[in-house]
């Protein structure tokens, strides 16, 4: 096991390297100049400009800009936000609950429903329960989120008032941010109607995030159950005479939940780029949404730490995924 460990976390470092002159070259790729958005429209002497510049370090060459971000990484400084003038990584981690929260309830949504979609999909293999819900899924991962994002704003918020529109509770609620997730600190203020404010905030949101996930899940699942059905020992199950119950909850999901839980690991990040687009749409105040701010304002320091810290979210949680994956089958670990 420790050598699987050692062998899994080998792969990080190239790929920690990849992802550090990605997130540095990103925004270096866009066009516009940080300092003239800095000053907005009261403008900007050439001479003021030249040496904020300077002071900023954007006038030496591109390659030392590069080694002293990467050396600040080390020393844990993810750089100081041009808009704000506060750590990059206060910022980051400040948001990060809410982007957590939203993120968490996404998966466990898509988990709870997909895996049991799959599973009777195969279960009635050829019928029309089959040929509907992988429909809907195929429809489900093929639907943009923006698109389907403001279409169930429009339907359940606009038109039948169910939900309501953006952010994470009604301003009728005022209480201390202690844990960083909505549900948890409108559950203990004890006032009454905040819990239900912020579940009402958050469903729209999960469900738009949850949609791709949840159609990723559902036909990973039917196709690793229908590979199961169809082993000796499943058959040699039914021939004993277990009920169907008993093949198919214990001997036969058993052995087919193991790509499954590899598939809900890299839906991890397909979940973090969805929340950019559903923060932005829903006016959801995390990681996504500040990302999209800071690429507007040329926020260099905050992009890079930013796709940095987030990256390094999904790398962690794959590797958690392969740790598990591991000792749920040990074949694996000798591979």
């Amino acid at each position: 096991m420790i050598r699987f460990l050692v062998g899994k976390l080998a792969y990080l470092i190239p790929t920690f390297i990849g992802i550090t002159v990605v997130a540095f070259s990103f925004v270096r790729l866009l066009p516009g100049d940080p300092v003239l958005l800095m000053a907005g429209e009261r403008g900007i002497t050439p001479e003021r400009h030249a040496q904020l510049t300077a002071q900023l370090g954007y006038d030496r060459p591109v390659v030392v800009q590069y080694l002293d971000f990467v050396m600040g990484l080390f020393q844990g400084d993810f750089g100081t936000s041009l808009a704000t003038r506060r750590p990059v990584l206060g910022e980051f981690f400040a948001l990060f609950p809410a982007t957590v929260e939203l993120g968490l309830c996404a998966v466990i949504l898509a988990t709870i429903i997909g895996i049991p979609l799959g599973v009777f999909a195969a279960i009635k293999r050829g019928s029309v329960f089959d040929q509907v819900s992988m429909g809907a899924a195929l429809v489900g991962y093929s639907m943009p989120i923006f698109w389907w994002g403001l279409l169930l704003i429009i339907f359940f918020s606009g038109m039948l008032g169910w939900t309501p529109v953006s952010g994470r509770i009604d301003l009728l609620y005022f209480f201390p941010n202690g844990t960083g997730f909505m549900l948890i600190d409108s559950l203990m203020s004890g006032q009454s109607g905040a819990f239900t404010s912020a579940l009402r905030h958050l469903i729209l949101p999960s469900v738009v995030l949850a949609t791709i996930p949840m159609a990723v899940i559902a036909r990973q699942s039917r196709s690793a159950m229908l590979e199961v059905l169809s082993e000796d020992y499943v058959r040699t199950a039914r021939a004993k005479g277990m009920s169907p119950f008993r093949v198919v909850g214990i001997h036969a999901l058993r052995n087919a939940l193991i790509p499954v839980i590899t598939t809900i690991g890299l839906q991890i990040g397909v979940v973090m780029a969805g929340a950019i687009l559903t923060e932005t749409i829903f006016s959801w105040p995390g990681i996504g949404k500040w990302m999209i701010d800071s690429i507007s304002r040329r926020d260099y320091p905050s992009v890079q730490g930013g796709l940095l810290l987030m990256a390094g979210v999904v790398m962690i949680v794959n590797l958690l995924v392969d740790l598990l994956y591991g000792v749920i089958n040990p074949r694996i670990r000798h591979s």
